[in-house]
């Protein structure tokens, strides 16, 4: 019946308005009757007993606009309370969503596509709204208007009576036989919409790489293909709403004609009074068209069990950052004291081999520690768990004696200044880029930020300067400046604890030496702990750690590794091969 546990779930943290609903909806059931049997009597009065004064058929007919005017306003009613209902569910959810996703962190949104999991918070929290403001509303009345309106038959016609309650089930049964194909083909719809959604997201923003090795037509053939893909699961779900409705009103339509044509020959032989006739022929629509009605709301309401199933997917990842603790964390206290990993395991979901296995690893307050190795040995593994973003499956990593668990989220990274390899810039002013590290920063703040990172003059030259827009993820700034930006930020900060990935791995020479220069300026003093993509940004490293596959297999300084034999050694002698 078209009925997800989790859309229940979240029904009855908000039922209320629903039960306004069903209780306006149950009413209103009770007005269709009054209506029909007013009318009767109108009908038979003008035309049975051809009554033409006014006086006569006043009364029945005061009723009969009571009736219709309440039952209007109660079908508004219970429309409004299910509308409102289905808003304060998709308003919670969708916050919930947001904090769901932004709990999970960095990694999981790197490790999804962005366009599906934007197309889900959008568009698969809006596609519950017809599940819950019509399928919902309508699932009661297809429950209680057939059962009012055979209670008020019966009585005066149990003929007819017996031939709706007889033909009435086939309607139910017709819809979840061809309902079944009906989740399939939305299933298959929405999974068609999201995926396309992901890709053609991703080709935007890769769009300028894609350009650069001449790669457009191919995207866009994919693109293409997606979209067709999309068009013919589109089409499927339409033939086959088309077909139910066609089915249903059949089916409606043969059950009304039996209905009427044994009233009129029972009529016609007087075995059957005329107001009672003619007030069950009244009925017989609004009996058929409620439960043809539950199969239109039904196939409305498939896409938004289909976005459940995608939403829930999310929300039933339960982020290890709500294990936070609540301890706040001072700049003084961690400056003057080391973060130490003991023992610490990560393995991703799904994944047979731990990323992060074992690693233990002590970093004294005030050094630099540079991690090194191999593509996919558990550099940036170790980093988000550094940073937080996730948490280690066992082990833990401390702060002296104190867990950083039980430090708050908040405090924590109040205390760390993050330079990823491909800083995130926001559409926004370069003020407001800046301001995200450091909320009410005077301007004297921000421009010290912006020479120390070897910004400040180029800055100065925009026509607007600070409040100059850089587009979407720094496109109206080179690869280099959007890198000195990130820069910026961290010393604008000012935190005790650095975390960088390699910033200048995709730089020229130039580019690197100047960005070398104002890292030196923004190492001075911190707690840093950096990946190393070229040997040249950790020779002067007091701590360099080697991982390959998880675990630390060298550990120490650039000189005492460049004697050893292993990985460090080895890529010393590929760099100098290279110069030579």
């Amino acid at each position: 019946m078209n009925l997800d546990k989790n859309l229940i779930r979240l029904l009855k943290k908000e039922k209320r308005p629903f039960m306004f609903s069903s209780l306006y909806g149950a009413f209103a059931v009770l007005m269709l009757v009054g209506q029909a049997w007013a009318l009767s009597g109108i009908i038979e009065q003008l035309f049975r007993n051809a009554t033409t004064e006014w006086r006569t058929i006043f009364p029945k007919t005061s009723l009969f606009i009571l009736f219709s005017l309440l039952r209007l306003t109660l079908n508004w009613a219970g429309h409004h309370a299910a509308r409102s209902g289905a808003i304060g569910i998709r308003n919670s959810l969708s916050e919930r969503l947001t904090r769901t996703v932004a709990g999970l962190g960095p990694a999981f949104s790197r490790s999804e596509q962005s366009g599906r999991i934007v197309n889900t918070m959008l568009k698969g929290v809006e596609a519950l709204d017809a599940w819950y403001s019509q399928y919902i509303p309508q699932l009661f009345l297809a429950a209680v208007t057939p059962v009012v309106i055979l209670v008020a038959v019966f009585p005066s016609d149990w003929i007819a009576g017996a031939i709706m309650l007889g033909t009435a089930p086939l309607i139910p049964v017709f819809m979840i036989l061809i309902g079944r194909s009906a989740s399939a083909a939305t299933e298959r719809q929405w999974t068609t919409m999201s995926r396309m959604s992901g890709y053609f997201l991703d080709m935007l923003q890769g769009l300028s790489t894609l350009k650069l090795f001449a790669q457009e037509k191919v995207r866009r053939d994919g693109i293409e293909d997606a979209s067709e893909n999309f068009r013919r699961s589109t089409m499927q779900v339409l033939k086959i709403a088309f077909l139910s409705s066609l089915t249903l009103e059949l089916v409606g339509t043969i059950g009304t004609a039996i209905v009427a044509v044994s009233i009129g020959l029972r009529l016609v032989a007087g075995a059957i009074p005329f107001r009672p006739a003619m007030f069950t022929l009244l009925l017989i629509p609004d009996f058929y068209l409620t439960l043809r009605q539950l199969g239109t709301r039904f196939h409305a309401g498939m896409e938004g069990v289909s976005a459940s199933r995608e939403i829930h997917e999310i929300l039933d990842r339960e982020p290890d950052l709500t294990k936070s603790g609540t301890r706040d964390l001072s700049a003084g206290e961690v400056a003057t004291t080391g973060l130490t990993a003991s023992k610490i395991t990560y393995a991703f979901p799904g994944s047979a081999r731990p990323a992060i296995d074992g690693v233990t690893l002590t970093i004294r307050p005030g050094t630099k520690t540079a991690i090194t190795g191999p593509s996919g040995s558990g550099k940036s593994t170790l980093l988000n768990l550094l940073l937080r973003f996730i948490e280690p499956g066992s082990g833990s990593i401390s702060l002296g004696s104190t867990s950083v668990a039980d430090y708050s989220l908040e405090s924590w990274y109040r205390q760390i200044s993050w330079v990823p390899q491909h800083p995130f810039l926001f559409n926004a002013s370069i003020r407001e880029n800046l301001l995200m590290a450091k909320p009410g920063a005077s301007d004297t703040e921000i421009e010290n930020a912006l020479s120390q990172a070897g910004l400040l003059d180029m800055v100065l030259s925009l026509p607007a300067r600070l409040d100059t827009i850089i587009g979407e993820q720094g496109a109206r700034l080179s690869g280099g400046e959007a890198q000195r930006l990130a820069l910026a930020r961290a010393f604008l900060k000012n935190a005790p604890i650095l975390l960088m990935d390699e910033p200048t791995s995709h730089t020229d020479p130039i580019l690197e030496s100047l960005l070398r220069k104002a890292m030196e300026k923004l190492l001075e003093g911190r707690t840093t702990i950096m990946i190393a993509h070229r040997l040249e940004s950790i020779r002067n490293a007091d701590t360099i750690v080697v991982l390959d596959q998880g675990h630390i297999v060298q550990q120490g300084t650039h000189e005492e590794l460049s004697r050893a034999e292993g990985f460090y050694r080895r890529a010393i002698l590929a760099s100098s091969e290279e110069a030579a």
